[in-house]
């Protein structure tokens, strides 16, 4: 008898938490959408799985459909032999129905600007964020730059994101200054050897499964932001 009357009260609990559930998803505004994010391997996760990056788990967590067009070494103004066609390009090859659109990108470019040039970056750039809102006229477009690292002012890095803000600017694309207000402190081996692969050796772009599920960034910052960009939280002014 008591074996039964567990069972109901088992079975009552799973009804209800079952139900909570539907209620959950079916009020949330992201539930069902479309979300693709492109970008180096700060989007692939260069050698961890895609499943522990902030944005894969934000898509999960509003039941979203998650589309990685991340590739390591890719860069948005100049292709590679090793990593493939350059982001102004590769954006084609993406899904042709996204309601959001998310590039995380730049490091690349920055390690490499003696060969690209800041103003064939910012070329570049123009082309993704033409072809983007082309491509997907009704998605919400947003763009992360690449973290700080040591020696940043001044550096090919800031010029690059100070680019990447510029370019984006002119098409009314929100920008996420991550290298700047990101929290991430990348410049710090302290900071890596606890949040990045490899405990941060030789290693200044990628966040480890600890880093995308326990920094601050992900949860009180990102998700905040990307919200507000996706219009559906209201902006403070």
């Amino acid at each position: 008898m008591k074996q039964l009357r567990f069972f109901f009260i088992l079975m009552a609990w799973v009804c209800i938490h079952t139900a909570w559930g539907q209620v959950s998803t079916s009020s949330d505004p992201l539930y069902g959408k479309r979300i693709g994010v492109i970008g180096d391997s700060y989007v692939r996760n260069h050698r961890e799985p895609v499943e522990y990056t902030w944005h894969y788990k934000f898509a999960k967590k509003h039941g979203m459909q998650y589309f990685n067009y991340g590739r390591n070494g890719n860069c948005v103004a100049m292709p590679r032999a090793r990593f493939g066609e350059a982001m102004y390009k590769r954006y084609k090859e993406m899904t042709d129905s996204l309601d959001y659109v998310v590039v995380i990108a730049g490091h690349n470019d920055a390690s490499l600007l003696d060969s690209i040039g800041i103003d064939n970056y910012k070329e570049k750039l123009g082309i993704l964020c033409e072809g983007l809102i082309e491509k997907y006229p009704s998605a919400k477009l947003f763009f992360f730059t690449c973290w700080t690292r040591k020696n940043f002012s001044g550096s090919a890095a800031e010029k690059v994101v100070d680019a990447t803000l510029e370019v984006c600017g002119r098409y009314s694309i929100p920008v996420f200054d991550a290298a700047r207000k990101g929290n991430i402190f990348a410049q710090s081996d302290a900071f890596r050897k606890i949040y990045f692969q490899n405990e941060g050796v030789n290693d200044t772009a990628h966040l480890n499964a600890k880093g995308h599920a326990a920094l601050p960034l992900p949860y009180s910052v990102f998700f905040p932001i990307l919200l507000t960009a996706l219009s559906l939280l209201p902006v403070q002014f």
